[in-house]
């Protein structure tokens, strides 16, 4: 069982998954056409996800300020051969935006509502930076609706500290362009117009709440380290992914 990279570091990984891959109007010339999105209710709120295909079911987990819209490639690629969602998870994207502080448990208790208002008793979980550590998590309260995890430079692993020094939740275009070229090696891929774009569409995403209480909930041990083993107890296949 591999649990994937240990390379990058946590600060990094949801600062690109919150400012890059967010980005609408940045990804939408690559993406193929977004299906008809549907919406679900959880616990009283709405949750706005899309699906495509047939077959056993995959569901797609975005991190921290990203949205559904990342996994569109992913979801193409996949439709012909399985049945695919991806959700915008509680607090981000189209999806309503309580005033939480948002826990890994929140999201793990919005995950499971969401399949049981589908009706899906077992899945594989992809999980990117944040999301990586909500299908860990996940897979440890309710190993018998995991099929797989898939672990894209997952979060929630004790060796992935979170770095102080970059402010994930950035409130203006100067703190976004100093975020943005602490991501890219290439500072010249950080021009005017990105930085401006990716501020734009995190105002519209409307996260930010979101973003601070799910940071601040970074200060209480959430780390799954220790609970690894119930997962290989579990026989779940995870499989890692470098970034």
């Amino acid at each position: 069982m591999n649990l994937g990279s240990r390379s990058m570091p946590l600060a990094a990984m949801l600062a690109a998954v919150s400012l890059f891959a967010s980005s609408h109007n940045a990804l939408a010339q690559s993406q193929p056409a977004l299906p008809m999105e549907k919406v679900a209710s959880v616990f009283g709120q709405n949750i706005r996800y899309d699906e495509a295909g047939e077959g056993p079911v995959v569901i797609f987990l975005h991190g921290l300020g990203a949205v559904k819209e990342i996994w569109m490639p992913s979801l193409a690629a996949l439709a012909p051969n399985y049945h695919v969602y991806a959700i915008d998870q509680i607090g981000f994207g189209h999806s309503d935006k309580p005033l939480l502080d948002y826990k890994i448990a929140t999201f793990v208790d919005f995950l499971q509502g969401f399949m049981k208002a589908q009706n899906i008793s077992k899945a594989t979980l992809v999980g990117n930076s944040l999301g990586g550590w909500i299908a860990l998590d996940f897979a440890v309260q309710h190993p018998a609706m995991v099929e797989k995890l898939v672990l894209v430079d997952s979060a929630g692993l004790p060796w992935m500290k979170p770095n102080a020094t970059v402010d994930l939740n950035a409130s203006s275009e100067a703190a976004t362009r100093t975020l943005l070229e602490s991501l890219f090696y290439d500072k010249k891929m950080v021009t005017d117009d990105f930085v401006r774009q990716v501020f734009v569409d995190r105002m519209r995403n409307n996260d930010g709440y979101t973003i601070q209480r799910t940071l601040a909930g970074f200060a209480t041990p959430q780390f799954d380290d220790t609970k690894l083993g119930s997962i290989l107890r579990a026989n779940i296949t995870s499989m890692g992914a470098r970034g």
